[in-house]
């Protein structure tokens, strides 16, 4: 049966996603996260309004979103309560996040100079895309306790880089589910996926239908100012 539950947190399960940012001085900043979800070649993210990846967005109005997958979990780890802010917010103090300016050699990662946007992908995830920030608002604004704390981005993908180890074959427009294996933060616990469960009726319906302008648009950029 069910009952009513009061769960201080509602994280049923998201991908992970590190956000490539740049600093004021040039460096490179890479922070974990999965408040994130996709329609279309846009993208609607959640950021601590005073964490150094938000106000490096809001700064410069682009990132790279580079989906973690199952393989990047040791590196996500090491990333997890590390922050490129100095000195370290009194919220994240709290919750023993320590400043850490160079996190890529950190996690063991490699940054890779992105197409479009002046910021980092990082060369062992899978999928890289490049973001331009559109708009911005503050989650529960009408909210005097909550307002400002919390930042809403919305992000169009103006470049999609994918590995090709996780495309159909013979397709390199097409993701194979199959084949691509997300890391899922679920309750702050990593999971993987498992196997496909059941046939999808959705799976009927032909990709290039869910085609927005914003693909058009993105074909269109061909450097990066």
């Amino acid at each position: 049966m069910h009952i009513v539950s009061v769960p201080n947190i509602l994280y049923f399960g998201a991908p992970v996603v590190l956000i490539g940012t740049t600093n004021e001085d040039g460096s490179y900043n890479l922070a974990p996260m999965s408040s994130a979800f996709w329609l279309g070649w846009r993208c609607v993210i959640g950021l601590a309004a005073f964490s150094k990846t938000t106000q490096n967005i809001q700064r410069n109005g682009e990132c790279v979103l580079n989906l973690a997958s199952v393989n990047n979990a040791a590196a996500v780890n090491k990333l997890a309560r590390t922050t490129g802010s100095d000195p370290v917010p009194l919220g994240k103090q709290q919750k023993g996040y320590y400043h850490k300016r160079e996190k890529f050699a950190h996690a063991g990662l490699t940054p890779i100079t992105a197409d479009i946007v002046n910021a980092p992908m990082v060369k062992e995830c899978d999928v890289q895309l490049e973001a331009k920030l559109m708009h911005t608002r503050s989650l529960a604004e009408e909210d005097e306790a909550m307002k400002n704390k919390i930042m809403v981005m919305e992000l169009q993908i103006v470049r999609v880089h994918l590995e090709e180890d996780i495309l159909m074959t013979n397709d390199a427009n097409k993701v194979d589910p199959n084949k691509w294996k997300p890391l899922i933060m679920s309750f702050q616990k990593l999971y993987g996926i498992g196997d496909e469960v059941h046939y999808s009726t959705l799976s009927e319906i032909p990709e290039v239908l869910y085609r927005t302008p914003d693909i058009d648009k993105a074909s269109m950029i061909n450097s990066p100012y």
